[in-house]
């Protein structure tokens, strides 16, 4: 830990102190997204996937992150690319999951407007797991039907996902701890729907340029819908370190 104090050899405990959620264990709606980027801010490797700018570290930060959310929110092409799965039940995490009142495993949210999605992918075909899918009033009643038999389906907008709706869709369910993953649009309609409450950053020491030999422009870790009042300000709350790989820590206003 480099800030706020310097500290070596940081344990899983310390690592929960530092990401702890606000109030825990009481329930407090906090919606925080995670990512990795490289220096120079691509989010993904070459082959489209962040597993490629990411570390062991990285991945140890991850599980411990997802190990007390209440649910895990990302957008349909991020689940198709990193082949998501339901999200497990460790026992490292049992006690305090229980202690805060929280399901064994945090939920799986997929954001999907036209709900083009694999059924027999593992997220939605293992049994004793539900997923919950967010889409729009105006997607194909048919393709909704068919999602229902598998996920939880929850209509937040018309024409296009409302955010703010589908956030208060989640946290009346009891989803409160909204672990947001990406990838870079939903992050950036998150950001401009002032959903944001956190935004933890894990950077790479490592260059992409403008793009991949042979590849499009490289998205960064937030995309798409403009911020209505960039720059907005974050507030540093920590940094960790790992061989040069930087762990950053920011919430809102």
């Amino acid at each position: 830990m480099l800030l706020p104090h310097a500290a070596d050899d940081v344990t899983d405990a310390d690592l929960d102190a530092a990401y702890a959620w606000p109030g825990w264990p009481a329930p407090q709606r906090w919606l925080r997204a995670n990512m990795v980027s490289t220096v120079d801010g691509a989010a993904r490797g070459p082959e489209g996937l962040s597993g490629a700018i990411s570390s062991e570290a990285d991945k140890r930060v991850f599980g411990r992150l997802r190990g007390l959310a209440d649910v895990v929110l990302a957008g349909a092409g991020t689940v198709r690319a990193e082949g998501y799965r339901p999200a497990r039940e460790k026992p490292s995490f049992a006690e305090r999951r229980r202690d805060a009142g929280q399901a064994p495993a945090p939920v799986i949210a997929v954001v999907s407007g036209s709900l083009h999605l694999d059924l027999s992918s593992e997220l939605f075909s293992t049994p004793g797991s539900r997923p919950v899918v967010i889409t729009r009033a105006s997607s194909d009643p048919d393709l909704r039907r068919r999602v229902s038999e598998v996920a939880d389906v929850l209509v937040a907008g018309d024409d296009t996902v409302d955010l703010r709706t589908a956030v208060d869709q989640l946290n009346e369910r009891g989803l409160v701890r909204i672990h947001a993953e990406g990838g870079p649009s939903l992050l950036g309609d998150l950001a401009a729907a002032d959903l944001l409450d956190e935004l933890l950053l894990t950077v790479s020491p490592v260059l992409a340029g403008g793009s991949y030999a042979d590849g499009p422009e490289i998205p960064r870790i937030l995309a798409g819908a403009p911020l209505p009042d960039a720059p907005r300000p974050l507030s540093l709350v920590h940094v960790l370190d790992d061989h040069g790989t930087l762990f950053f820590r920011y919430t809102s206003g």
